[in-house]
């Protein structure tokens, strides 16, 4: 199978978000932010939230999405 195979490990990943970690529950590519839908590839994940099981595509939409559910100091 090659990458973008979406029947195989090219396709949309179940991820399990742990603390700096993450676990991956069915193999894929990807996982989409939780927030604009954006394309994430695996190796370039790098921000999101344990409590909420989402993924975010950059700091900049992790803190938008953290300020919506009322995680910031302000």
């Amino acid at each position: 199978m090659n990458r973008i195979d979406p029947a195989g490990r090219g396709g949309e990943a179940r991820i399990r978000y742990l603390d700096g970690d993450y676990q991956i529950l069915s193999p894929g590519a990807f996982v989409r932010c939780a927030v604009t839908g954006a394309v994430i590839p695996l190796d370039e994940l790098k921000y999101w939230n344990v409590a909420h099981q989402e993924a975010y595509v950059d700091p900049a939409t992790c803190l938008a999405r953290h300020k919506q559910l009322g995680l910031t100091w302000r």
